[in-house]
């Protein structure tokens, strides 16, 4: 509860006071003065309450958005060293090719016939 609802409250409740000892008296000033905090009231109760709201959804937002952030930059790490891992492996197949000519000949060679055997269809 903030200030605003408090303060609401308690003037709703003055002016239920005011409207009842108004009718008791029989008169129509305190009647009326106490119709007029009760909505005053209740209007600042109200605007308490969606304060409130308020506070705690950007309270909540705020940790959302330092949930993302978190989550962003582990995605991110992990993206970084797939790269790298990637990277690494490539190079190191490179080397490979470029160091057995002949084996790499033969492997692109049988995955070009299996490749084609596969996709030929029958006809």
């Amino acid at each position: 509860m903030n200030r605003d609802q408090i303060e609401g409250g308690l003037r709703h409740l003055k002016g239920r006071g005011q409207t009842a000892l108004g009718a008791v008296a029989g008169r129509a000033r305190p009647q009326a003065e106490g119709a007029f905090n009760q909505v005053v009231g209740g209007a600042q109760y109200a605007y308490g309450r969606g304060r409130r709201v308020a506070e705690e959804l950007t309270h909540d937002g705020a940790a959302l958005a330092g949930e993302i952030e978190k989550r962003g930059r582990d995605a991110y790490a992990r993206g970084v060293s797939a790269y790298g891992e990637a990277r690494h492996r490539g190079r190191t197949a490179l080397r490979r090719a470029e160091s057995h000519p002949t084996e790499t000949l033969l492997a692109v060679a049988g995955l070009a016939f299996v490749a084609g055997w596969l996709l030929k269809g029958r006809r």
